[in-house]
């Protein structure tokens, strides 16, 4: 009994500090936080918005989009929660013109997961159970991003840059701050917008750092398990690529764009549509049909993979999403059905997302 208190315990942590216990690594799945994504629109549109993003947002998705905005200020909220409501992830974002030609913005994302027991104290030398020593803490990712985005003197093109903070912490157990950079671009010929967005340009760097007492030092000891040690986290550059146009129809009353989307990363063979042992492209795509730039439907499917089922036959899976969205003056509120799992486990989340746009100019 008392092993298997210390083994849950031990196995949480471990879970959470995967990848972690190297001097200096590059897991292939690193800060994957940052690539939920945010937004209603661009989670109904399975991700595919790095051309066609033009809000707030875009100091997430493609800081060159920020010269898209028509107001001094714009502001984004959002909340959805995953795996049955246990991790809640929670953004935040706010652009504001500096003048004709740049703009400045602000992201904070959160996801985390809180009121985890604790029980390692649980049990006494004696093998007495004491209750009251059960306490709980938070596995908690943040992200603090701060953007800016130009017109370039090139007709049609606008770029941008986002310079990130992360800190995650498991409780006071362990704890990271990590620095680093995404660059991206917009170009607009002949009615398509074509967009690029380079994730941890540079790289992006996690110090981790463990606090330990002895109790929990002897539980990943007697549960067979390695001791972490203070370490150096990489997470490797990523390329998003997007290619959108917009056709509106019946004297603009409505209107439809896909997007056609590819991730590319580059830390080796992905379960992923094209891979290769030096790089994988993700491809995705999505749409939004517009009613008199009022209401909005959008969809779209990602997560395209090879899976095999219990009889050993390979099979190819993908991941739909869908969203609405309802536009009334300064206020835009959306709405996506989606889901960041698993397909065989089907645990779609419900996301809302709000933005109000303030001090509105005429284009």
């Amino acid at each position: 009994m008392i092993k298997s208190f210390r083994f849950s315990l031990a196995w949480l942590l471990l879970l959470l500090c995967s990848g972690m216990n190297a001097q200096t690594s590059a897991p292939k799945y690193s800060n994957e936080f940052l690539n939920v994504g945010v937004g209603a629109r661009a989670l109904g549109m399975s991700n595919s918005v790095i051309a066609s993003v033009n809000d707030v947002t875009a100091g997430y998705w493609n800081p060159a989009g920020l010269n898209g905005i028509t107001t001094q200020f714009s502001i984004d909220l959002m909340h959805s929660e995953y795996f049955a409501g246990i991790a809640k992830y929670d953004y935040a974002g706010f652009a504001k013109r500096i003048d004709s030609a740049s703009v400045f913005g602000f992201s904070m994302i959160r996801f985390g997961v809180d009121n985890i027991p604790n029980t390692t104290d649980l049990v006494d030398g004696n093998g007495n159970f004491n209750y009251d020593k059960i306490t709980t803490f938070s596995a908690a990712d943040y992200a603090f991003l701060l953007s800016y985005a130009r017109l370039a003197k090139i007709k049609g093109l606008r770029y941008g840059g986002s310079v990130k903070i992360i800190r995650r912490i498991v409780g006071d157990f362990a704890g990271a701050w990590g620095f680093g950079f995404d660059l991206g671009a917009q170009y607009e010929v002949k009615k398509w917008r074509f967009g690029l967005m380079m994730r941890d340009v540079t790289s992006t760097f996690n110090a981790w750092t463990f606090n330990l007492n002895d109790q929990m030092k002897q539980t990943f000891l007697a549960t067979g398990n390695t001791l972490p040690t203070n370490s150096v986290e990489v997470t490797l550059p990523r390329m998003l690529l997007g290619a959108t146009r917009k056709y509106e129809f019946l004297n603009n009353r409505f209107s439809l764009a896909p997007e056609l989307g590819v991730d590319v990363t580059f830390d080796g063979r992905r379960n992923v549509l094209l891979k290769s042992s030096v790089a994988s492209a993700d491809p995705h795509f999505g749409f939004e049909a517009g009613y008199k730039n009022m209401i909005f439907l959008r969809g779209g499917i990602g997560n395209i993979q090879t899976e095999t089922d219990i009889t050993g036959t390979k099979f190819t899976s993908f991941m739909p999403n869908i969203g609405v969205g309802v536009k009334f003056k300064a206020f835009t509120l959306d709405y996506a059905l989606t889901d960041i799992g698993d397909q065989s486990v089907a645990e779609y989340s419900n996301v809302f997302s709000l933005k109000i746009d303030l001090n509105r100019k005429t284009p």
